[in-house]
């Protein structure tokens, strides 16, 4: 009997000391808006990693369609994941997804698009992570200012005025439209005069980027002095149509600005066809996605202690962007 007893013990306290034996580890359902987005690939490798021996997560591709997305949370709902991780391909659908999620009491971590602030505040147990996008755009306008001032051939016709063009992410998006804004208003803050040649919008996508800036290559030549672009892709495609027109050889210059500071960006960085990027830290982001994800689906609250991160208004994890030039862009590794 005392073996048989000392036996079970011995069964016990093994199953307890193997990893994830002794909790169940929670479910959590994500839905990114597309997969081949470069800068999301970073982000949802950063959640699968954080999440490893600690957490399921069921990864889905919304294929950059709302009504897809929907789908997608109706069955995570259905299958009573623990928690949501929601990277909205259309932020005003936001609103839609929490009341949904409210009436089954399953917490909500928005992610990289930012929801309006009145859905926001519906539930308690909803949260976002992001960074603020104006700060991007601010930092991609001071690396247009250093290098204006640091190079006086960059004013080309010597009018003192820098003409420019941009190349923006997708209509009524939030990063889009700030990241524009407040790089230009960077320049002007400087005491820079501005004269925007043309802008259009490339949808995030280098091919697109590549065609846009063709065409503003087309209309206006060696008119154009500097190229901003509310993501990498784009300035990389961007820089693909600048090389076809002559550029980065034979003394050919143009000054080009990303965001994200993605792999294939901080190659372009080193061998000097782009001016600077900005740091969109993609593995905290998706760390802290994470971390608020896993500790909402134990019920309880998030907070410094439990997940790392700071949190800003009892919702929101807001992650830091850094200015990233030839100089430092191992710091973006």
């Amino acid at each position: 009997m005392k073996r048989t007893v000392l036996f079970l013990l011995l069964i016990v306290s093994l199953v307890v000391s193997i990893p994830g034996m002794a909790a169940r580890q929670p479910n959590i359902g994500c839905a990114i808006y597309k997969f081949d987005d470069t800068f999301m690939t970073g982000v949802r490798n950063a959640i699968l990693d954080a999440a490893k021996g600690k957490a399921r997560v069921e990864m889905v591709d919304s294929q950059n369609s709302q009504p897809t997305q929907n789908d997608r949370v109706d069955l995570f709902i259905t299958k009573r994941v623990n928690a949501l991780a929601i990277n909205p391909v259309d932020r005003a659908a936001a609103g839609v997804i929490i009341d949904k999620a409210k009436r089954a009491n399953i917490p909500v971590v928005f992610f990289n698009r930012e929801p309006f602030a009145d859905d926001m505040q519906k539930w308690d147990k909803v949260y976002y992570v992001g960074a603020r996008a104006e700060e991007s755009g601010t930092i991609s306008g001071e690396l247009i200012v250093d290098y204006w001032k640091s190079n006086p051939k960059a004013d080309k016709n010597g009018d003192g005025v820098l003409q420019y063009v941009m190349l923006m992410g997708e209509p009524g998006h939030q990063d889009a439209e700030l990241r524009t804004e407040y790089s230009i208003k960077a320049v002007t803050d400087a005491g820079i005069k501005v004269e925007c040649l043309a802008q259009d919008t490339a949808m995030w996508n280098r091919v697109n980027g590549q065609e846009k800036m063709a065409a503003f290559l087309a209309s206006h030549g060696d008119k154009i002095e500097a190229v901003f672009a509310n993501n990498d892709d784009m300035a990389l495609g961007a820089i693909e149509a600048l090389r076809a027109a002559g550029y980065f050889r034979d003394g050919k210059y143009m000054p080009v600005v990303g965001v994200d500071a993605t792999a294939p960006a901080l190659e372009a960085l080193k061998e000097g066809t782009l001016l600077g990027t900005v740091l969109n830290d993609a593995k905290n982001q998706g760390k802290a996605t994470l971390e608020l994800a896993y500790i909402l689906a134990q019920g309880q609250t998030p907070t410094k202690e439990n997940t790392g991160f700071d949190i800003t208004d009892g919702k929101y994890v807001w992650v830091p962007y850094r200015k990233i030039t030839i100089e430092n862009w191992q710091d973006a590794l």
